[in-house]
C-alpha cells in the first residue's frame, strides 16, 4: 500500500481490478497504521466510557452535578488544543511528534485513574487524557488525508473510523468480563487500560512513517534557486494562514456541526437511562457494545457511499438518524428500547463522523488542512460544556425526556440549516494551495 504524500492523483487512471484491489484501493499504509493506533486507544479509552460515572459517583463519592460537569470542562478546555495542534501541524516539518504525544498521553493517563483517592485528581487525569486527544486529532487527520487520493477520501476516513470503532466495541466487552472476573472491582477495569494503551505505542513506534519532501534524491534533482524560492514560498503560506481562508463552505458546514454538538450532551445520559430501563449497570457495558458493533461494520460503507453520491446526503442521513434516536430516548420505557435504540446510533455515528471530515477535506486545500481541522474539530469540542450543562439542567429540572427532546430538536435544526445552505456548500474546490497574503515590511 502506498505512503503517497500528496493528495494530487490520477483521477483518469484506470480502476484496480479484481476485488481485492478494488478493496485496498485507496488505503494507504499510514491510513492503515493510524487504524491501528485508534484500535488500540480506543478499546482502551472504551473499557472505560462505561463506568467512569459509575467510578465517580459510586467510588470517588462525586456529587452527581460534578460528575456529568467534569467530562464537559476537560472536553472543553481540551479542544482549545485541537485548534493550536492543527495550526502547528502546519508550520512544522513532521505532524508524527504531535501524534505520538497525543496518543501516548492519553494512554498513560487512564490506568493511574485507578489509584486517585478524590474526584479532583480525577478530574485532573481526565483532562490529561482530553488534551492527548486534542493533540492527536487534527494533526492525524492531515496525515490521512495527505496520504490518501481525493477519490478515496471518504473510505480512507470511513476505514479509520471502523477501526477506530472495532476498538471501541472491544471494550466494552473487556469491561464487561474484567468487572464478572473481580466481582464488579471498578478500579480493576482502569488498570487493565494499561494494556491495549501499550499496544498502540508499539504499533507508532515500529510501524508510523511521514514521507517528506527531503529525500537525497529530490536534493539532488532540484537547482539551488528552485528550492529557494519553493522553501521561501512554503514559509510565508505557513506564516500567513488566516481563518478567513478556509472559506464561507467551510464556516458554513463548521457553524452547522457546532449546532448539532450543542444537542448532542454526552453520552454519560445515555448510560444513566439505560441503567435505568434495563435496572442493572452489567447490561450498560453489552448494550454499548452493540453500538459500537453497528458503528464498526457501517463506517467504510457509509464513508465509500460518500464517495460516490456525496458526502451531503449521508451527513442528513446521520443527523435524521440521531433526532429519532433522542426522541426514542425521551419515550423509552422498557429495556429492549434501549438495545433498538443503540443500534440505530450507532448508524448516526458512522454516517456523521468520518464523512464530515472527509467532508472538510474537500473544502480546504492542503496547504491549510491542518489548522482547518484544527479548527472544525476545536468547534465541535467546545460545544460540549455547553451541551452538557444544558443537558444536565433539563435533566434536574423537568427529567430525563427534555434533555432528549432538546437533543432532538437542534439535531432537526442542524439538518434545516444544512439544507437552506445547501447551495453554498456544493461550491467546494479544494484544488490549489492558499496563497499567501503579501509580505509587507
Amino acid at each position: 500500500m502506498s505512503d503517497e504524500p500528496t493528495n494530487v492523483t490520477n483521477e483518469a487512471e484506470e480502476e484496480p481490478r479484481g476485488l481485492f484491489a478494488r478493496m485496498k484501493a485507496g488505503i494507504s499504509r499510514n491510513v492503515v497504521v493510524l487504524g491501528l493506533v485508534s484500535f488500540f486507544t480506543d478499546a482502551s479509552s472504551e473499557m472505560i466510557i462505561p463506568i467512569r460515572i459509575l467510578f465517580l459517583v459510586l467510588v470517588l463519592q462525586t456529587p452527581l452535578p460534578i460528575a456529568g460537569f467534569i467530562e464537559g470542562v476537560a472536553e472543553s478546555t481540551a479542544s482549545l488544543l485541537k485548534i493550536w495542534a492543527g495550526h502547528l501541524s502546519n508550520r512544522v516539518s513532521r505532524r508524527t511528534p504531535l501524534i505520538n504525544f497525543g496518543y501516548n498521553l492519553s494512554n498513560f493517563a487512564k490506568p493511574l485513574l485507578a489509584f486517585v483517592p478524590t474526584w479532583p485528581y480525577a478530574l485532573g487525569l481526565i483532562f490529561l487524557d482530553r488534551v492527548g486527544k486534542g493533540v492527536r486529532g487534527s494533526p492525524r487527520d492531515a496525515m490521512m488525508a495527505d496520504s490518501t487520493p481525493q477519490r478515496y477520501m471518504g473510505k480512507a476516513f470511513g476505514f479509520h473510523r471502523s477501526m477506530d470503532t472495532f476498538g471501541a466495541a472491544f471494550g466494552p466487552i473487556a469491561c464487561y468480563l474484567i468487572l464478572l472476573l473481580t466481582a464488579g472491582d471498578l478500579r480493576a477495569v482502569l488498570i487493565w487500560t494499561a494494556i491495549p494503551g501499550f499496544l498502540a505505542a508499539m504499533v507508532m513506534v515500529l510501524f508510523l512513517r511521514e514521507k517528506t519532501a527531503r529525500t537525497e534524491e529530490a536534493r539532488l534533482a532540484k537547482a539551488e534557486a528552485k528550492a529557494a524560492e519553493i522553501k521561501k514560498e512554503q514559509e510565508q503560506a505557513k506564516a500567513r494562514i488566516s481563518p478567513k481562508q478556509f472559506g464561507i463552505a467551510f464556516w458554513m458546514f463548521t457553524a452547522i456541526s457546532g449546532v448539532f454538538a450543542l444537542g448532542n450532551s454526552s453520552d454519560a445520559f445515555i448510560f444513566l437511562r439505560t441503567a435505568d430501563l434495563e435496572t442493572s449497570v452489567v447490561a450498560v457495558p453489552l448494550i454499548y457494545f452493540l453500538y459500537n458493533l453497528v458503528y464498526a461494520v457501517l463506517a467504510t460503507p457509509m464513508g465509500a457511499l460518500s464517495d460516490k453520491i456525496g458526502r451531503l446526503p449521508i451527513l442528513m442521513l446521520g443527523y435524521g438518524s440521531f433526532a429519532l434516536v433522542y426522541l426514542g430516548w425521551a419515550s423509552a420505557t422498557q429495556g429492549w428500547q434501549a438495545w433498538a435504540l443503540f443500534s440505530l446510533y450507532g448508524v448516526y455515528a458512522a454516517a456523521t463522523e468520518g464523512v464530515a471530515k472527509a467532508f472538510v477535506s474537500d473544502l480546504i486545500p492542503k496547504s491549510v488542512r491542518g489548522s482547518a481541522m484544527g479548527w472544525f474539530n476545536g468547534v465541535i469540542g467546545f460545544s460540549a460544556l455547553p451541551a452538557n450543562v444544558l443537558g444536565g439542567w433539563l435533566w434536574s429540572v423537568a427529567g430525563a425526556p427534555s434533555t432528549f427532546v432538546f437533543g432532538a430538536w437542534m439535531s432537526l435544526f442542524a439538518l434545516g440549516l444544512m439544507i437552506v445552505w445547501l447551495p453554498w456548500l456544493r461550491k467546494r474546490k479544494a484544488t490549489s494551495p492558499v496563497p499567501a497574503a503579501p509580505v509587507t515590511a
